[in-house]
């Protein structure tokens, strides 16, 4: 239910399934430079297995560009730089490109300097939030990464309607003897495109994730497409959803204000304009080397994961694990067998892309051989 691979879909080779999200890119009209970098970006997240920010997206992608929410053909330009500091103006269009570009340059400003603070504005999706905090980490520097978004269908606790997005956050450390910490995750109680997902297959979500237009919990998620609202992380008070409901607001003022974009509780009065959808990004990088001997960081960072791996177990068929390492896991499994596609998503990638020109890649002869 959490995971394609829960389910006997059929898998196509990696390398397949990233060349179809290039041709459908591609023939939108995304520069050629750009659409390696948002290539990269969305099968980074199917083999990690964050299905809701892989392939999956192009369908939402295709919606956006028909309404002219986005700008496929942009530039992206830096507004405003100092040695620490920069900000990214995306040209309205999807944010694979200005948030690769931030992270790129919060990384040269932390080796430099020790900290860095980039955001962007004038942007809009830009997939999973972790794997920009990975690019730090895979450099040896600390990582964050966050990003509002264009949907209003989050209540805040206690409330009755929408006012947040799922603003995910997400927090990358290096290590040297264990798989690098990654943790991102939503700050609702779900990430939205899970509910997309299994709206397009018509499977049911479980209880508590989504409300009905009235606030009624329901487990029908085809309400994805009639104004589904969805709640903090945690779900109700007692749970603790007024964690979630701080955290998102904190996302919101990192990403929305200290970048200059639209707040998501704007939207409903903006939702019809053209061009761009106003999402805003942060990123930080910490150089671990600005604050303790070359390596100390890493080592402590090994011992704590050391030590939460020896946790006693629930269950000796399942180890404890930290933030991450199902990811690494995911990888593996994907790299060798593919990445499993559902045959709903699979019709709709092969609508998009008889209605965009572009060759439709995943045949049933493409399939990988159990």
């Amino acid at each position: 239910m959490y995971n394609n691979d829960d389910y006997d879909f059929p898998r196509y080779p990696h390398k397949l399934v990233r060349q179809q999200i290039a041709e459908t890119l591609t023939a939108w009209g995304m520069k050629l430079e750009h659409v390696e970098i948002a290539a990269d970006r969305l099968i980074e997240a199917d083999l990690r297995g964050v299905d809701t920010h892989g392939i999956s997206m192009l369908t939402s992608y295709d919606d956006w560009r028909k309404k002219g929410w986005i700008t496929v053909g942009t530039d992206v330009t830096v507004v405003r730089e100092t040695p620490t500091t920069a900000v990214i103006d995306g040209g309205g269009g999807l944010g694979f490109v200005p948030a690769t570009m931030g992270m790129q340059k919060a990384i040269e400003k932390a080796k430099q300097v020790g900290v860095s603070c980039v955001t962007v504005r004038n942007s809009s999706h830009f997939g999973a939030s972790g794997v920009y905090a990975l690019m730090a980490a895979r450099e040896g520097l600390i990582g964050f990464s966050t990003t509002n978004g264009f949907s209003n269908s989050v209540v805040p606790t206690f409330g009755a309607e929408g006012k947040l997005s799922t603003n995910p956050f997400a927090f990358a450390a290096p290590t040297k003897r264990n798989q690098l910490f990654c943790l991102d995750f939503a700050t609702s109680a779900v990430a939205r495109g899970k509910i997309r997902n299994a709206a397009i297959e018509k499977r049911p979500v479980p209880i508590g994730w989504i409300t009905d237009a009235s606030g009624n919990p329901t487990t029908d998620a085809t309400w994805y497409f009639k104004g589904a609202l969805l709640t903090p992380l945690g779900g109700t008070r007692e749970l603790g959803s007024h964690k979630g409901y701080g955290l998102a607001t904190m996302v919101e003022i990192l990403s929305a204000a200290l970048s200059g974009a639209e707040l998501v509780t704007d939207k409903a009065v903006h939702k019809g304009q053209k061009g761009s959808m106003q999402i805003g990004h942060w990123f930080m990088v910490i150089n671990p080397k600005a604050l303790m001997p070359g390596g100390e960081f890493e080592s402590i960072t090994d011992d704590l994961i050391d030590h939460l791996h020896a946790a006693k177990p629930v269950d000796p068929e399942n180890p404890v694990m930290v933030a991450g390492e199902p990811e690494e896991q995911t990888i593996a499994l994907r790299m060798e067998k593919g990445i499993p596609v559902p045959p709903g998503l699979l019709g709709k990638v092969q609508e998009i892309a008889k209605g965009c020109n572009a060759p439709f890649l995943l045949t049933a002869d493409k399939i990988v051989k159990a």
